[in-house]
């Protein structure tokens, strides 16, 4: 399959087993960059490396080099041309943090997700509700807010719906829409919140309510509301 022989070229061209890393791109001479970036992130999102491959990479992501406390930066705190105020290079783009957050979630990092969502809602705060384009990727240090990048665009659109993608990684939801089933494997719940509901999840020309609810150590979920026959709500605790 073509899926298959691109995975292999990745995989063959990319994966520096030294750095237990995916490099960044190869040059003109066909050599792969060694460069510690975020971009391996979205392999995980795509589900290109083994399992454990994908452990090594998440572990590389949840470190200080790279998370902040307000989110991930595009560029490890550890290489060359690391700059927190640089538009690619150490700041913090929240849709490229929900990419790597639900990357590791696909591969059942569940607690990941919720430590990610939980810090960039707190970055959130503090742009008053409305998520920047970018921001700096300094170190958190207690009792100040994420540095602003002086002309990232506020609000963006795309880090506004990173979101709704952060609370997918952290509730595991796949929809099957020709099965009409809706899965929820192994769901955490943010921080702090006890229940959530979700209202209109279409599938398949219909719309259902779902509700998850904190028992104890475990979340259950299950229909609320509207609940249409011919929809099955599957949960993987």
């Amino acid at each position: 399959m073509r899926a298959e022989r691109l995975r292999d070229a990745i995989e063959e061209k990319f994966w520096i087993r030294e750095m237990n890393y995916y490099a960044i791109a190869v040059d003109g001479a066909g050599e792969p960059c060694k460069v510690y970036a975020s971009d391996a992130g979205h392999l995980l999102y795509c589900g290109v490396p083994s399992d454990e491959r994908a452990a090594l990479v998440a572990a590389q992501l949840m470190s200080t080099q790279f998370c902040s406390g307000w989110g991930i930066r595009t560029l490890a705190a550890t290489q060359r041309r690391y700059n927190p105020m640089s538009y690619h290079n150490g700041s913090i783009w929240p849709h490229d943090t929900a990419l790597c957050a639900a990357g590791m979630s696909r591969y059942g990092a569940r607690a990941n997700a919720v430590q990610i969502l939980n810090d960039i809602f707190e970055a959130a705060n503090q742009f008053n509700m409305r998520l920047p384009e970018l921001y700096c990727g300094f170190p958190r240090i207690a009792g100040q807010g994420p540095a602003p990048y002086p002309v990232a665009c506020l609000p963006q659109a795309w880090a506004a719906g990173c979101v709704f993608m952060l609370l997918q990684a952290c509730l595991g939801i796949e929809v099957d829409g020709e099965r009409r089933e809706v899965h929820a494997l192994r769901p955490m719940l943010p921080v702090g919140v006890e229940w959530l509901t979700i209202n209109d999840l279409a599938i398949n020309g219909s719309k259902i309510d779902l509700r998850f609810q904190r028992l104890g150590e475990e979340i259950v979920v299950m229909p609320s509301g509207h609940a249409p026959q011919g929809i099955r709500v599957l949960a993987h605790l």
